[in-house]
């Protein structure tokens, strides 16, 4: 009975026990539906869209690779922001300017209007930029010259940084020419945030590694960025190979200037289709004389102007460099730059307004003008200071802001490059996102056309030059002081190039590349950092070749100086216990291979992936075998010496982009080096500065 009890027990139990599986199951089918359905409704249609998606990029992909529309829609994308960028920032412009004009009788009110207004923007700027993304303020120019010879540098391409720097940037260029601050170099950041996005997308569709298409995307997207700033695609790709890559390859080249293309394109056709321009133009329209563009002896005071900039080059850059080195040394402007930026930029922003007001100093530096005004009325082609003009002429003159005041147009001049040097200066040390290139390229503009109207006075009524140059043109000379200049900070004859497309006047190209020529000879002379040189060895930036101005035994100091010790190593008759510890002890994807540990002559390396299979084959086997005989150990195409300087080996890792070079004497292991390692090395020496 007691068996009996308990055999029925035990049915019991177990028809309870599959009547609750069969509840389970029933309950765990009605809501496995109820999921789906939650998360991916519409399955059927979601099915169909996902195959049209999938036909089309077969049909794309038939037509040409998917990166290059990717590379169109960089341009195109870059364009639009850019074109975003002008029509808010001329909106705040215009309203400032509105206020200034309807507050007009009551000084103190339009003081305060002046100054108040640009000073309130550049404090939010300043404040909004460091506590939503620290990374964004500043060019953005260094670190993207870092990333692009293959240094990672965090944070610099996220999202975040993207609409904080594209914020920041608006509220500094709406600051107007008080601040005297560009979009150059902050747009190349951005366009370079839009590629890295854009990559992304096309690595995804394509299921490439990301190494292989992440730095072409980076070089065209800086190109991209000086396209759509000026609709200027050949010099934005010749900026991009002179400023952007220490090494550019030749892979590169037909992309940067298709999208490049792409994003002048866009940017002229937006600014048609809204109304500031009748057709695809240059962005500055001057209207030099094409029969008599300049006279042949004049070449000789062009070549004296690129002598000019580049001696006021050199003057800026050393108060550029001793600026940058005040405020890291300084206690007061440490403090203020660390823990209150916001507030620091609101009374530099204020001051410079102070200076600018127009009843006071700025009546005499035509602080109306907004830059684009400013660079434009500097390339007028007629002579301001000519007795000769007609009563109509001379009328249309006087009502330019530079003659407002009554001055004698040299004194305004001569004051505007005066003030303009320091005050740009003191503009450079704001925590805020801003460019530097379009207010040296003004400023050089401006030592131009003091030259130009100085010679154009002369030869008035043939005085001294003779009744032959009766026709000089002022512009001419402003057009290339302005390549000059802008070309010697930035060490670059790209701004030559950038001169002719920005104002369609290709008459003058042979004057304005002589001009940049001998600028750009002045100011790298002794081997002078440039300006974004400056700012990556501020920054302690990993740059070697703006580390090489600082330490110039760099190129000099061999690779077994610095090279650490010995690696990971396998010899080939290496069994499981010391691939398993090499596994262990190594995290990299390639570990050298020597014939064996006494001769230490490198055979070639063996990818950490074999290692792992062999390892399983072995564990699963039970078996003892050999490295030699499992995996296969491949040959080094690239070897260094020890002997090779730093600046060799980071060249060759430049180029090659390996992750990885294994260091060798007569054909025996002494190390490898590695990125990382190479990062570490350069950080060591920016931290020596």
């Amino acid at each position: 009975m007691k068996s009996f009890k308990k055999s029925h027990g035990i049915e019991t139990d177990e028809e309870d026990n599959i009547q609750k599986r069969e509840n389970n199951s029933e309950a765990s089918q009605n809501m496995i539906p109820l999921l789906l359905d939650s998360w991916k409704p519409y399955r059927r249609p979601r099915a169909i869209v996902k195959e049209l998606l999938l036909k089309l990029r077969e049909r794309l992909g038939s037509v040409c690779g998917i990166q290059w529309y990717c590379f169109a829609t960089l341009g195109i994308l870059t364009a639009l922001l850019s074109f975003l960028l002008d029509l808010s920032v001329a909106k705040l412009l215009r309203a400032h300017q509105w206020l200034y004009v309807k507050l007009e009788g009551h000084i103190l009110l339009q003081f305060l209007c002046w100054t108040l207004y640009p000073a309130c923007l550049g404090a939010f700027a300043s404040t909004f930029s460091h506590n939503i993304c620290p990374f964004s303020t500043g060019s953005g120019m260094p670190e993207v010259r870092t990333m692009l010879v293959g240094i990672e540098v965090p944070h610099y391409l996220s999202v975040t940084n993207m609409f904080t720097k594209f914020l920041g940037l608006t509220c500094t260029l709406a600051s107007g020419s008080t601040v005297f601050l560009g979009k150059v170099g902050p747009f190349v950041h951005l366009s370079t945030m839009v590629g890295a996005y854009l990559d992304k997308l096309s690595s995804l569709i394509q299921g490439k590694k990301k190494e292989e298409a992440g730095t072409e995307m980076l070089v065209v997207s800086a190109a991209v960025g000086v396209a759509s700033c000026f609709g200027a695609p050949v010099s934005g790709v010749l900026f991009s190979v002179e400023v952007m890559s220490s090494h550019f390859a030749l892979r590169h080249y037909c992309p940067c200037f298709f999208s490049a293309a792409c994003g002048a394109l866009t940017f002229h056709l937006l600014y048609v289709w809204s109304g500031d321009g009748e057709t695809l133009q240059a962005l500055f329209k001057t209207n030099f004389p094409t029969a008599l563009p300049f006279y042949p002896l004049e070449i000789l005071l062009f070549a004296l102007l690129g002598l000019l900039c580049g001696a006021l080059c050199c003057c800026y850059l050393f108060c550029h460099r001793w600026i940058l080195k005040f405020t890291k040394t300084n206690r007061v402007f440490l403090k203020m730059l660390t823990t209150e930026k916001g507030l620091y930029s609101g009374l530099v922003v204020f001051f410079l307004a102070s200076l600018t007001f127009p009843f006071s100093a700025g009546q005499y530096m035509a602080s109306k003008y907004t830059s684009k005004q400013l660079l434009t009325s500097l390339l007028d082609s007629r002579q301001w200071s000519s007795p000769s003009h007609n009563a109509s002429v001379q009328l249309e003159l006087e009502s330019l802001e530079w003659s407002s005041s009554g001055t004698p147009i040299f004194l305004s001049l001569a004051f505007f490059l005066l003030m303009k040097m320091w005050m740009l200066v003191l503009a450079c040390t704001l925590p805020l996102p801003a460019g530097y290139f379009m207010p040296v390229f003004i400023y050089g503009a401006a030592i131009g056309r003091l030259l130009g109207e100085g010679v154009a006075y002369m030869s008035s009524g043939g005085r001294i030059l003779g009744q032959q140059w009766t026709s000089v043109n002022p512009g001419g000379y402003a057009l290339a002081g302005a390549a000059a200049f802008s070309g010697a900070v930035t060490h670059t004859l790209s701004p030559a190039l950038l001169a002719a497309e920005l104002t369609g006047q290709f008459s003058h190209a042979l004057p304005v590349l002589l001009s940049t020529l001998v600028a750009n000879a002045l100011a790298r002379s002794r081997d002078r950092p440039s300006f974004y040189d400056a700012l990556s060895i501020s920054k302690k930036l990993p740059h070697l070749p703006s580390l090489k101005k600082a330490f110039p035994q760099i190129p000099s100091t061999p690779l077994g100086q610095v090279l650490r010790k010995k690696s990971v190593q396998l010899q080939k008759a290496a069994g499981p216990a010391e691939v398993q510890s090499a596994v262990n002890s190594s995290s990299e994807a390639q570990i050298p291979v020597v014939d064996s540990h006494e001769s230490q002559v490198f055979l070639g390396f063996v990818l950490r992936s074999e290692l792992l299979l062999f390892l399983h084959r072995c564990q699963t086997q039970h078996t003892e075998g050999r490295l030699d005989e499992v995996c296969s150990i491949h040959p080094n195409l690239i070897l260094v010496s020890p002997h090779n300087t730093v600046e060799e080996v980071y060249s060759i890792l430049t180029m090659t982009r390996a992750q990885t070079l294994f260091v060798a004497d007569k054909g025996k292991l002494v190390g490898q080096i590695t990125w990382s390692e190479m990062k570490q090395i350069l950080d060591g020496l920016a931290k020596e500065i």
